[in-house]
Order: C-alpha cells, then structure tokens, then sequence
C-alpha cells in the first residue's frame, strides 16, 4: 500500500511538470517575424480605381424606319453631324475579391456629345428624310455598365491568370432634328451583352505590376446580332501600401445591328486612348 501511494505521488508530480509551459529557446526570442506579405493587385482583397481616359472616338449610326419600309443610311457622327472626335472622359472601376481565387470587377462608362452641322448629302434617318443643306442638331448619349466574374485558373504571389464572363448593360440614344423644318427624329434602347473574359497580372517587383484583359464576343440572335470589345492593359505603381499610380491604354468596340422595330437600325462606336489612374486598395 504505501508503495501505490508513492508511485501515485511520482506521477502526479511527472504529470505536474508535464502541464507547465516550456521556456522559450533563445533562438525563438531572437527570431524575427515572418515576412510581411507584399501588396499587389493579386493579393488585393478590394480595389476601386478612378481613371482619367483620354479618348479618340469613332462613331457610325444608323436608324431604320420602325415599320421597315425605308433603310437608313449610314451617318458618321463625327465627320457629318459634328461631334467632337476628342474627348477628356472619366471612369471608374470597382474590384472585390471574393477568395484568393475569385473576383468581381464592375465598372462604368458614360459618353454624351453634342452636334450641330449642315449635311452635305440628303439621308434617310428612321422615319424622317434629311436633306443637304439642312441644319442638324443631333445628340448621341451612350452608358454601358459592365460585371465580370473571374476564377484564377493560375494563382501565386507573382503572377495570375483568370478566366470568365462578363456582362454588359448597353444603353444608348440618338437624336436629330432640323429646327427649320420642325423635323425630329429621336431613338433609345437598351440590351444586355454577355462577353468571354480574360485577365491576366504579373507583380514586376515589389512596388510595379503589369495587368491587362479582354472581355469581347460577336453573337447574332433573332433580330439582334454584333460585338462587343473591351480591352486594356496597364502598368502601376505602388506609391504606398494602399495606394497605387499608374498609366494604361483602353479600347472599348461595339458593333450592333438590331432589326427590332423600336430600334431599327445599326450602331458602331469605337473609343480608344490612353489612361491614368490613382487606385485605392487593401
């Protein structure tokens, strides 16, 4: 008996030194911290970027009678009715990553112009007939609002690749009247666009990283067919942790014809230039 109540005492006390915590080693007190993961567009959790976009534009449109009798012709808003071909435009883009492999990026556009000509050639615009020498004030306003799901298909610290669809809210409107005539001619719509999408970063070195994308496809359904195109690329740094400057170049292509009789005809518009942003993340 008093053997067991020995044997008992020992490994209480074993079990006693057993729960206390062990020393640190000097080797760990003198460590230092592990390494602070670099910030970079592939690491960013959240990023929204304001651009200032230098734009040359390009713009054909067409309208159709609604009752289909008369096609239209084709106008160049720029050459006939016009429109400045140079623009200062601004845009905005919101990206939030969802995982380290998923991404959301949204982001909007808005051009309105004004024209005021003398045509030179008589045109057939929707269910109105302009002639030359007729004075024409003309409006063309067009937004489009984009979504884009991506999935990186490669992901590491100094590079990524994904890939996904992208979907485009096309809103546009067209205008003409000669105020001579009290003739007008005035024409909305709007569609979605589903597009394939590509983007792609290299993080350069700690402070500089490269990123471009394309998101882009041609369909033809029913009364509808065309393209849609958006491509960039750019180059930024990171002046701070959160804070990033940069400098790209931006392409964004539609072509759509429409047989729809609400609105006839077809648009092509075409905006392209050099851009540079201030980007805010974390």
């Amino acid at each position: 008996m008093r053997l067991a109540l020995v044997g008992a005492a020992a490994f209480a006390a074993q079990l006693a030194v057993a729960a206390e915590p062990a020393a640190p080693k000097a080797s760990d007190v003198l460590k230092p911290p592990g390494a602070r993961e670099i910030s970079s567009p592939i690491t960013d959790r959240f990023a929204l970027r304001g651009s200032y976009f230098s734009s040359s534009v390009d713009t054909q449109v067409r309208l159709d009678d609604p009752n289909g009798v008369l096609v239209g012709a084709d106008l160049s808003a720029e050459d006939e009715l016009g429109m400045r071909d140079k623009l200062d435009q601004g845009r905005i883009e919101l990206m939030i990553r969802l995982r380290d492999r998923n991404r959301v990026r949204f982001d909007y556009f808005k051009l309105t112009r004004n024209g005021d000509a003398v045509l030179t050639r008589t045109v057939n615009f929707g269910d109105e007939t302009f002639f030359a020498g007729d004075r024409v004030l003309s409006l063309f306003d067009w937004r489009t609002l984009n979504f884009t799901y991506l999935y990186s298909v490669f992901h590491n610290s100094r590079f990524e690749l994904g890939a996904g669809l992208g979907l485009h809210i096309l809103n546009g409107e067209a205008r003409a009247s000669v105020p001579a005539r009290l003739i007008r001619e005035e024409r909305s719509g709007a569609t979605l666009f589903p597009t394939l999408a590509v983007d792609a970063t290299w993080r350069i070195s700690r402070r500089f990283a490269l990123t471009a994308r394309v998101n882009h496809l041609s369909a033809d359904v029913d009364e509808f067919s065309g393209s849609v195109g958006d491509y960039h690329a750019d180059v930024q740094y990171r002046w701070r942790r959160n804070f990033s400057v940069g400098a790209g170049y931006t392409s964004l292509k539609t072509n759509v014809v429409s047989a729809d009789g609400d609105f006839a005809g077809r648009f092509v518009f075409d905006v392209s230039g050099p851009e540079l942003f201030f980007r805010a993340s974390f």
